[in-house]
């Protein structure tokens, strides 16, 4: 009844649902799959570092995510996003598996000898190319990005807000007017919530000009930034997760959209600032809406992970610090080499943070930015210089004899440079030196010594660094604006920076549900990610590892599964076994099994359950008719045996006589004996009846010489499953005249409901332990997810062995 009551009104729901309107007026196509496919929404939060979440997180900023950590049961995680620590590295690792695909933000392709910024539509389509020939399996292939830096294997017209991409450009233009209107109509709040975002935004963007130019800085460059700061902050991430809603509503299969406003605001005024930490409130608001529609879909089942790509330094411009630019300071370091040009090629002097704003076609402010000429002046000169965040690359410097120390010993001596690193030779494996204030230094061996013992990364960068300094299209000088023991320097003009090797910009997060634990070294990489991601969409199995096992505690769980049909409609073994897996059991009692019922597809529910959290099991048939078979079953990871399983009493028989014969679902119990270190424990599940007297008869079965009380009943014995009584109940009270109820006996734990999982509960869902077994915790999981898996609640305990 439950089931049917909710799969109705989401039914309701979905007919009223904007973004179904908008599916069905622009005739997008949807999946064909069927509704108990896997899909994947993966957010980025540009920019965010793991200790900057850790602050906003505290301070409530983002209350959603402490949401997700606290009653979804998600996992926040520490996340290495390599050297460079950059959004096109990152994303290229994340959609194709390919480390340092480019050796900067800002570069040089040598093949060409043309300047590059990764914004730029042609070069991230030509990284792109060389990327595809690497790999061929793309992340997002046959699903969407919102500003991606690449396509990664979308189809033409799913990659929005992307370089050289059109985005819903078609789907719109081929819309007719009556269509158009009656979409502005359906979306009438959501257009007057943005429009009132962008007024407040725009305020305060004025506010902060104002005080911007009061601490001295320049006001074109004020102006100029306040509307990429409205464009990013609200309108970029508005359309996209109205986007990302609509391609939930179609059932793409993964879905990415990378939300920009962070990291632009950090970039302006420091990633610790209340600037850029105002842009988490509607970053994590954004991040609710869009987790709401996944859990709504009818076409899915979603999973939504959350992770950042890098972090950022708090930082100072070369130039506020040296009073001329880093292309300057070179100059007059290397005058004294012979035949070196006076004059180069540079790219990426300005602030990184007003390049989102090309993508809405605004090159035109670049015109209103003092002080700056043309791109790429003087392109007759072989020379070379790209600087962007705390990156810096000389290409093409002929040294004329002069050895690469030297040339590196002057630009951080005579330059102010705090980390300079060349490759000794052009072979692949040529070892890579460097110069630094403290003198020489070589790489990975002076690794430790360069990042600084309080590094989260030291190895791992100093490993990146070193290939960096190899990469196809590396500068020949490399210059770094940090190293340990120095103030982190930016060779852009803004206060935060990322791209180098700083232990902020290179700590990043993942925070994804707690039944994908992080890979062997402790921390994800983006190709961690990618593996993980790719595993779930073609829905691998994947085993759990185990929870770590303390002095003699069994932890057990009991769950009513409803033959894993969820008030969605959906049948599902799958998403059972994912929350049986976010919490660990040792034991679980499940009821309520399929076995080869064609109703819920003619599989071995149990069988799979188990599979995919390398248990074993012994399950129970209660009924079986043919081929298909209904009943209980416990899974354990322990070594165990089966003692025993059967049919219980039904009830007693009436007198009188019945004009519509009643239908009595026969109900059965299942015994298993398992070892812990030694020891055997006697595990008992059951699902009684749903006449009183009937429980009756039932109960003092279990309790009876057959059961409870059988000779081979020795040592610690726990009886679970579901028991239709209340604890109000003559049933109830006889069995705790034998046995503890977990529920009364754990330690500040107030007893709560496991049925109906989505109303006000009431307890009929059991955990009881011998008399001297010690209760140490209790738990019944009510989330999202365990309130739509089944009509009940899982119960789980942890018991203290003698």
């Amino acid at each position: 009844m439950l089931t049917r009551i909710e799969t109705a009104l989401r039914r309701w729901r979905r007919r009223f649902s904007r973004s179904e309107w908008m599916v069905r007026l622009l005739k997008l196509p949807t999946s064909k799959c069927p509704p108990s496919a896997h899909g994947l929404v993966l957010i980025q939060i540009d920019g965010l570092a793991y200790p900057q979440l850790q602050k906003a997180l505290a301070k409530n900023r983002m209350p959603f995510l402490q949401r997700l950590i606290r009653k979804e049961h998600y996992h926040l995680e520490h996340m290495f996003p390599g050297v460079p620590s950059t959004t096109p590295a990152v994303q290229a690792e994340l959609f194709y598996g390919v480390r340092a695909a480019v050796p900067a933000f800002a570069f040089m392709m040598r093949d060409t000898q043309q300047l590059v910024r990764m914004y730029d539509p042609d070069a991230a389509t030509r990284v792109e190319a060389r990327l595809q020939n690497i790999a061929s399996d793309p992340l997002l292939k046959g699903g969407s990005s919102y500003l991606s830096l690449f396509r990664a294997g979308t189809d033409e017209g799913e990659a929005h807000f992307c370089p050289a991409s059109l985005g819903w450009g078609p789907a719109l233009r081929n819309a007719s007017p009556w269509k158009l209107l009656a979409l502005l109509a359906s979306n009438l709040w959501g257009l007057l919530r943005t429009a009132g975002l962008l007024i407040v935004e725009t305020v305060l963007a004025l506010v902060d000009l104002v005080r911007g130019v009061i601490q001295g800085q320049n006001f074109l460059r004020e102006l100029m930034f306040v509307p990429t700061r409205v464009a990013v902050t609200i309108l970029m991430r508005e359309l996209c997760t109205f986007g990302v809603k609509m391609d939930i509503a179609r059932g793409m299969p993964v879905i990415y959209i990378n939300l920009l406003g962070y990291d632009e605001q950090s970039h302006r005024r420091g990633p610790d600032s209340a600037f850029a930490h105002w842009t988490l409130k509607g970053i994590d608001d954004a991040i609710g809406r869009i987790w709401r529609a996944a859990h709504r879909s009818e076409r899915r089942h979603y999973d939504v992970w959350i992770f950042s790509d890098h972090g950022q330094e708090h930082t100072e411009p070369y130039e506020t610090r040296y009073g001329r630019t880093l292309g300057e300071a070179l100059t007059e370091a290397l005058s004294e080499l012979p035949g070196l040009p006076r004059e180069y090629r540079s790219a990426g002097r300005r602030a990184v943070q007003l390049e989102p704003a090309r993508l809405f076609g605004a090159e035109w402010i670049e015109k209103f930015i003092p002080g700056e000429g043309p791109e790429h002046p003087h392109s007759q000169s072989p020379l070379a210089l790209t600087g962007l965040g705390p990156m810096a690359m000389l290409y093409n410097l002929h040294l004329g004899g002069v050895p690469p120390a030297q040339v590196a010993q002057r630009i951080v001596e005579r330059a102010g440079v705090p980390l300079v690193l060349y490759r000794s030779g052009p072979e692949d494996g040529a070892p890579v030196h460097g110069w630094c204030k403290d003198g020489p230094v070589k790489l990975p061996e002076d690794g430790l010594r360069l990042m600084g013992e309080d590094h989260p990364f030291a190895a791992e960068t100093t490993a990146d660094l070193v290939q960096l300094c190899r990469h196809p299209d590396a500068g020949d000088f490399i210059m770094c604006g940090w190293c340990a023991g120095e103030r982190p320097m930016t060779f852009a003009v803004e206060n935060g920076s990322h791209g180098g090797p700083g232990p902020n910009e290179t700590h990043a997060f993942a925070l994804l549900p707690a039944d994908f634990l992080p890979p062997e070294q402790g921390y994800w990489r983006a190709e961690d990610l990618r593996r993980c991601a790719q595993t779930f969409l073609r829905e691998i199995e994947t085993p759990p590892a185990p929870r770590p096992q303390t002095a003699k505690t069994l932890r057990v769980m009991t769950y009513n599964v409803h033959s894993c049909l969820g008030l969605d409609g959906k049948y599902s073994p799958r998403r059972v076994a994912r929350i049986i897996a976010r919490y660990r059991p040792d034991v679980v009692a499940l009821q309520e099994l399929d076995v080869t019922r064609s109703r819920s597809g003619g599989v071995n529910q149990a069988e799979q359950i188990a599979k995919y959290l390398a248990m074993d099991y012994h399950f129970h048939p209660a009924i079986h008719m043919e081929n298909e078979r209904y009943g209980d079953a416990i899974l354990s990871r322990l070594p165990m045996r089966l003692v025993k399983k059967g049919i219980l009493p039904g009830p007693p028989p009436r007198s009188g006589v019945r004009l519509v014969p009643k239908v009595i679902e026969p109900r059965g119990a299942i015994w298993i004996e398992v070892q812990l270190e030694g020891e055997k424990l006697q595990i008992l599940n059951t699902h009684l009846g749903l006449d009183k007297l009937e429980r009756l008869r039932q109960i003092d079965t279990l309790l009876g010489p057959e059961w409870l009380a059988h000779i081979d009943c020795q040592g610690p014995t726990i009886l679970m499953g579901d028991f239709n009584a209340l604890p109000n109940s003559v049933e109830y009270k006889r069995l705790c005249g034998r046995l503890h109820d977990v529920q009364l006996h754990a330690p500040r734990h107030k007893p709560k409901g496991t049925f109906p999982s989505r109303m006000k509960q009431v307890r009929i869902d059991y955990i009881f332990v011998e008399r001297h077994l010690r209760v140490k915790k209790t738990l019944v999981p009510r989330n999202e997810l365990t309130k739509l898996a089944s009509d009940h609640l899982p119960l789980i305990a942890d018991i203290q062995l003698p």
